[in-house]
Parts: structure tokens; C-alpha cells; sequence
């Protein structure tokens, strides 16, 4: 009984902060939905940033090493940015949408290269990254910023915002 007297007296749920829990709860598993998913581009990347065409099995000459190694580090500092919007997660809806748009166009030239070049054996399922769960992980950032889900204090910003 004290606790319904308390709750009508300092205003209901909503004044007690109970609105505010599920808003965390969905907060704190966005972020370590993208810590989960950010450690494909950073391994992967790094594999190939450190092994070259030899981390995906491909035997190459050294103009195709190179611009493998160039195109994992570009995978790895993805994946990293992505680590990087995780503290504030709530205001990074620009920097995840960019690295979505950049990780979308990717998958969009894999997905071609299935047509043209036939199925690509087990890299399909970074079209599932690619074309699935990323932009999944930008909509659910975009619903966890419009809940106005707290966050980290305003000075903890990496990057300013504009607002």
C-alpha cells in the first residue's frame, strides 16, 4: 500500500522514472548490439590489414595485395568509427547513417558481383552484414534517439554537435 501512496503522491510512474527504464534497457542493448556486430569489420579488417589477400585465401600478386590491405583497413576503421559512436550512441545518428550508407554501398557491389561473377562462397554472409543487420542497427539507433533514451553526459561528446 506505501508504494501506490508514494507513487500517486510524487506524480505516477512516469514521475518515479519507471518511463525511463525500458528507454536504457533498449539503449544499453543497442550499444552492445554494435559492439557485437563492430568485431566482424575490426577482425576482419585487421586480418586482412596484417595477411593481406592471404586472410581470405586468395593467392595474389602484389598490386591486388595492396589494395586488399587498403580496402580491410577501410573495413576495420568502420567498424571502429561504429565503437566510436557507441558512448553516445543516442546522438550519433549522422555518423551512423554515413557509415551505413558506406557499408550499404559495399554490400550493394558484393551482391552484384554475385550476379556477375557467380556465389562467393562463404563472404555471402557479409552480405548479411552488409545488407541486413547494419542498416537494422542504424533504424533501431534512429528509434533509440527519438525516445530521447539518456545518455552520457553532453561534454562526453567525441563530436560536437551542430543543434
Amino acid at each position: 500500500m506505501r508504494f501506490w501512496s508514494r507513487m500517486v503522491k510524487n506524480g505516477g510512474p512516469k514521475a518515479m522514472g519507471a518511463s525511463r527504464r525500458p528507454k536504457r534497457l533498449e539503449r544499453a542493448v543497442l550499444q552492445a548490439s554494435i559492439l557485437l556486430a563492430g568485431i566482424v569489420p575490426v577482425l576482419g579488417g585487421g586480418a586482412g590489414v596484417l595477411l593481406g589477400a592471404r586472410a581470405f585465401g586468395a593467392g595474389t600478386g602484389a598490386a591486388e595485395d595492396s589494395h586488399m590491405r587498403y580496402l580491410s583497413g577501410l573495413l576495420m576503421a568502420i567498424g571502429l568509427a561504429f565503437w566510436a559512436c557507441v558512448p553516445t550512441i543516442e546522438r550519433r545518428g549522422e555518423i551512423v547513417r554515413a557509415l551505413t550508407l558506406v557499408v550499404l554501398a559495399g554490400g550493394l557491389a558484393r551482391l552484384a558481383g554475385v550476379f556477375v561473377a557467380g556465389d562467393p562462397g562463404p563472404m555471402r554472409w557479409a552480405l548479411v552484414m552488409e545488407l541486413g543487420v547494419t542498416p537494422a542497427l542504424a533504424l533501431w539507433q534512429a528509434r533509440v534517439a527519438r525516445s530521447g533514451a539518456v545518455g552520457a553526459p553532453a561534454g562526453l561528446d567525441a563530436v560536437p554537435s551542430r543543434r
